[in-house]
C-alpha cells in the first residue's frame, strides 16, 4: 500500500499535482514478517516500521556516494511513496537475502530494502502479498513518555496495521527532515527510540494545530484523500507553545 503526506511547501509529500509527479516515482519497500503462530503486536509493529525508515534514511549506504545513495535520492526527488507487505517462512528468508536493513522491535521484525520503481520490483518481493497485516496488541500499549518522540495516530481512522505502518513510517520520515544534523545524530545514537500511540480525540486538535509535521494520506487505499493520519511529535520540533 502507498502513500504521500504533506509537510507544507513543495514537499514530495503533498497530494496535489506538483513537478515531483513529473519524476520517475519509486517506492520504498517494507516486509513485516508474520508468522502464523506468532504474530507481532500491532503498536510494535507500527514503531518498528517507523524505525526501520530512519534506519534507511540514516545509514551510510544510503548517504554522500554510498551504494543506495543515488536511489535514495531518487526516490525523495519524487512522491514518497512506501509499500508495506507481508511475509512468513521461506518468504521471509528469501527476503532476508535481498540487499536491505532488518529492524527487530519486542516482537516484530521488519525489513526495509532501497527504493525501487513502481514497476520494478524484485520477483522475491513481487509476490508477496499486501493484504493480510491486520494485527492486534494482547494488552493496551503505556503510556508513551513526553520526553521522547511519540507518532500519534488519528483517533477517528480505522486503518490496518500494514497502512498504519507506512503511515507511521512517513511521520518519521517528516521529523527527520525536520532535524538538524546535531538532533539526527543524537536520535539515530539513541536507536531511532520513538512511540506510536493513538491521540486522544481532545489532544488531537491540540496536535494539529501547531507546527509539528503532520501526514496527510493521498487516499490511494482504505481513506479518504487528504484525511490527517499521523503527527510526529518530536522534542526537537516542539515550537509551538502548547505543542
Amino acid at each position: 500500500m502507498s502513500h504521500d503526506s504533506t509537510a507544507g511547501g513543495d514537499s514530495p509529500f503533498r497530494s496535489e499535482p506538483s513537478a515531483r509527479d513529473e519524476a520517475p516515482q519509486f517506492v520504498l519497500p517494507l516486509v513485516v514478517r508474520i508468522e502464523r503462530d506468532a504474530p507481532p503486536a500491532r503498536t510494535d509493529a507500527l514503531e518498528t516500521s517507523a524505525r526501520a525508515v530512519l534506519t534507511i534514511l540514516g545509514d551510510e549506504r544510503s548517504l554522500g556516494e554510498g551504494e543506495w545513495a543515488q536511489t535514495m535520492r531518487d526516490w525523495q526527488d519524487a512522491r514518497i511513496r512506501k509499500v508495506v507487505r507481508r511475509a512468513r517462512g521461506a518468504e521471509w528468508r528469501r527476503a532476508e537475502k535481498l540487499p536491505g536493513i532488518t529492524v527487530t522491535g519486542k516482537s516484530a521484525e521488519v525489513r526495509v530494502f532501497p527504493p525501487v520503481p513502481l514497476d520494478g520490483w524484485p520477483k522475491e518481493l513481487a509476490k508477496l502479498q499486501v493484504s493480510g497485516t491486520d494485527l492486534d496488541d494482547p494488552e493496551p500499549p503505556e503510556d508513551a513518555d513526553p520526553s521522547a518522540p511519540v507518532l500519534w495516530l488519528n483517533p477517528e481512522l480505522d486503518m490496518s496495521a500494514g497502512k498504519a505502518m507506512a503511515q507511521t513510517g512517513h511521520a518519521a520520515q517528516l521529523a527527520w527532515w525536520e532535524l538538524s544534523d546535531e538532533e539526527r545524530a543524537a536520535w539515530r545514537d539513541a536507536g531511532f527510540a520513538l512511540a506510536v500511540r493513538t491521540a486522544d480525540p481532545a489532544r488531537w486538535g491540540e496536535l494539529t494545530s501547531g507546527r509539528l509535521p503532520l501526514v496527510r494520506d493521498a487516499g490511494f487505499t482504505e481513506i479518504a484523500p487528504g484525511s490527517c493520519t499521523v503527527v510526529a511529535d518530536h522534542p526537537a520540533l516542539r515550537r509551538t507553545p502548547g505543542v
